[in-house]
């Protein structure tokens, strides 16, 4: 049967999505107009929709699975469940005011709240047992307060500077913290799902660590491999220079550039890193 999998149409989660499905090996698109795609070869169709609507299409099993945001996943109230973080789409949610009105989540007992995330927000007032007001606004939730629509609202925050600009600042702890994440059924996983994600996650790895190839004597090898393990351990191989070896190793990227450093201090030589395209691990 072919995996039927949701893909955000427009916003900040569309290009990146689309990204890595290419890289993971699946047609994608070339024109933003189209709604649907067949790659017949992998056995896959991708329908492109509104990033909030997703969920709900694979929480009701119209859709095997799809990519979306945390925060969109968790508003909607599907029946559908995170497999995992994607790395892409970070957002952060606050709450905010009127400078120096309100300085933690007590103070929002029995205040109206806009936000354009309902679900979200009710569901973090019901945990800590505040009851308010909850209004959703689609876009421009600051100017509610300037309206008087609202007394707080809840939004992301990236910079700040938009609720500044509106009299407004952050208080109290995060909301939330979010990012793209694929989704699927919460009732059963999709035949051939596990294929899909494995290749997902072969990208994510690959985007996260690379080759590390270096010389090294055989008597200095036992230090350079406490210093990089690598993941299932170091291919080792023989020189034609007698006493030396080669050694290959995967690293993690972050911090790959100062194992360079500390190799090199423990006699390693000729070192060098490769990218990873995809991986299986």
């Amino acid at each position: 049967m072919t995996l039927r999998i949701a893909v955000p149409n427009k916003g900040a989660l569309s290009q990146a999505a689309t990204e890595i499905l290419r890289e993971s090996g699946y047609r994608q698109r070339s024109d933003s107009k189209e709604l649907a795609l067949v790659d017949s070869e992998n056995d896959v169709e991708f329908f492109y929709l509104r990033p909030r609507d997703i969920a709900l299409y694979v929480g009701e099993g119209t859709l095997d699975a799809g990519i979306t945001g945390r925060d969109l996943l968790l508003d909607s109230g599907a029946k559908a469940v995170e497999v995992m973080n994607l790395g892409f789409g970070r957002s952060r949610f606050h709450f905010a005011g009127p400078i120096g009105r309100y300085t933690s989540l007590d103070d929002l007992q029995g205040l109206r709240i806009a936000t354009s995330y309902v679900g979200v927000v009710e569901d973090h007032l019901f945990r800590h047992g505040i009851d308010a007001t909850v209004t959703r606004l689609d876009g421009a939730v600051e100017t509610s307060v300037q309206l008087g629509v609202a007394d707080v609202i809840a939004d992301v925050v990236e910079t700040g500077s938009t609720l500044r600009a509106a009299g407004l600042e952050t208080f109290g702890e995060v909301i939330l913290d979010s990012q793209a994440v694929l989704i699927t059924r919460s009732d059963k996983v999709p035949d051939d799902f596990e294929i899909f994600r494995r290749r997902v996650e072969g990208v994510l790895v690959a985007r996260s660590f690379v080759m590390m190839d270096y010389d090294i004597e055989q008597s200095r090898l036992d230090a350079a491999t406490e210093l990089a393990p690598g993941r299932e351990g170091p291919t080792i191989s023989p020189l034609g220079k007698p006493g030396w070896v080669a050694v290959r190793v995967m690293v993690p990227r972050a911090g790959s550039q100062r194992l360079m450093d500390d190799l090199w201090s423990v006699g390693a030589r000729a070192i060098l890193l490769t990218d990873i395209h995809a991986c299986r691990l």
